[in-house]
């Protein structure tokens, strides 16, 4: 009865989250189920929600709040700032209309990797690749696959850097930093950008040939942009620069080298914290320097931080609540059947990490979300495997990233309804192609990836 509950409190997560109820509802609420269904009338709900998945909610807080604040701040600032579309402005036009499709994903890919936000780079990119694709004529309906190519798969989970937090979550599991496994990362972001823009371009040559130009959208509503208010191109890409630069001298030259052993009195260790430190400093100076840097551009400074600080909030408890959530299932006796179940797979521990992250950012729609629970799980014990097979843990950490962005862009992910939203199509017109770009070239990907690291590339 308990791996029945557990499997049927994952499907109600999956099916009641893509209907609307929130995740912060849901996941107390199902797991509870799942500890009813595992312990009967010997299950102590209220211990275990207490005890149990809200201290595993108040950890994950702990560990990735300043990330999820920071960034959504500097996200926001960005783009109140005009420094975003000022990036995507400059790209469209030197590249121009005939590379209308590598424009809008080269826009979002250096937004993204310079750690803005997912949701912000599709707001400042979005009324600049519809005036693109209207002058090249290319169908409107393929405006969510670019934006998804650029923000939801290398950039948010191969490239060596990406501030992204899918990035920084195995941090403290394996002692790794912001470029763990740059070869391995740097060969799965070409795969997936030339295979996400090769299957763009042969959808757009497709739909020509068709006849099919950029089509009548009546309801299309552009706020145009004030070229003349945006700063500079290279003043708007600083912030970025800063950001990837002190985040790799911090994380591989100076908190290598200092000594950390006074964390013991903490109760952890530098190689535990050392990126996450390094991230959390390099995001703060370049918040600064982007609010110093756009005074005059900045109308109300303390609103946009304001408007950043509350905006991070949803997205870091509904993260905290789908941690608990898994927390509260491992705790259960049911769960070492499905432990033994997961690493039965193979004995490898990449390709085991490989399919349960995947599997569980596809069931919880979110990429952090279902890689927050896995490494939970069974984070401790795919290190002591990767150890003893002599797989360095820096692998074990790419894998990781590059499986949460896969599954997690089924069609209930919030994301992809949101950015469709944004576009005002329907999945319908265009979660193909988004489809494609975020999850089947992704996925090809990662395989391909597996297949190197047991090769030993790193």
């Amino acid at each position: 009865m308990g791996v029945i509950g557990v499997i049927v409190s994952l499907a109600l997560l999956m099916y009641l989250a893509y209907r609307g109820i929130s995740v912060l509802v849901l996941a107390p609420a199902l797991a509870l189920f799942a500890a009813l269904m595992s312990g009967g009338a010997d299950a102590h709900l209220m211990a275990t929600y207490t005890e149990i998945f809200m201290k595993s909610f108040a950890g994950y807080a702990k560990s990735y709040f300043p990330i999820f604040l920071l960034g959504a701040v500097f996200g926001k600032i960005m783009d109140d700032s005009g420094a975003a579309k000022a990036i995507a402005h400059t790209i469209a036009k030197k590249l121009g209309k005939d590379k209308a499709i590598a424009a809008v994903v080269l826009s979002c890919a250096i937004l993204t990797y310079g750690g803005v936000s997912l949701f912000v780079v599709a707001f400042a990119v979005y009324p600049i690749a519809t005036s693109l694709y209207k002058e090249a004529d290319i169908p409107k309906r393929l405006i969510p696959g670019s934006i998804a190519l650029g923000s939801f798969s290398f950039t948010m989970t191969a490239l060596p850097g990406t501030p992204q937090i899918q990035n920084a979550i195995p941090m403290p599991y394996f002692g790794t930093d912001a470029y763990a496994a740059p070869v391995l990362g740097i060969i799965a972001a070409v795969l997936m950008c030339g295979g996400g823009l090769f299957w763009l371009s042969y959808r757009t040559k497709k739909a020509k040939g068709a006849g099919e130009g950029y089509g009548d959208h009546p309801d299309e509503v552009i706020n145009k942009i004030d070229i003349s208010e945006l700063p500079s191109f290279w003043l708007s890409l600083a912030p970025i620069i800063i950001v990837l630069v002190l985040n790799f001298i911090l994380g591989k030259m100076y908190f290598p080298g200092i000594d950390g052993s006074y964390l013991k009195d903490y109760g952890t260790e530098l190689a535990k914290v050392k990126g996450i430190w390094s991230l959390i400093i390099a995001l703060v100076i370049s918040i600064i320097f982007t609010i110093l840097t756009n005074l005059k551009r900045l109308k109300n400074t303390k609103k946009s931080v304001n408007q950043g600080a509350i905006g991070s909030l949803l997205a870091i408890t509904n993260t905290c609540s789908e941690v608990g959530y898994g927390n509260v299932i491992k705790s259960l006796a049911a769960f070492a059947i499905i432990k033994g179940a997961i690493l039965g797979i193979s004995s490898n521990p990449l390709i085991s990490e490989a399919i349960s992250v995947n599997v569980l950012a596809g069931v919880t729609g979110s990429a952090s979300g279902g890689m927050s629970i896995a490494l939970a799980a069974l984070g401790d014990q795919y290190l002591q495997m990767a150890k003893a097979a002599g797989i360095s843990p820096e692998v074990l950490h790419r894998i990781a990233t590059l499986a949460c962005g896969g599954f997690d862009t089924l069609p209930h992910n919030g994301a992809v309804i949101t950015l469709l939203g944004i576009c005002g199509l329907t999945h319908k017109e265009s979660y193909a192609d988004i489809g494609m770009c975020s999850l089947i070239i992704p996925v090809c990907t990662l395989v391909i990836i597996l297949i190197l690291a047991s090769f030993g590339i790193a």
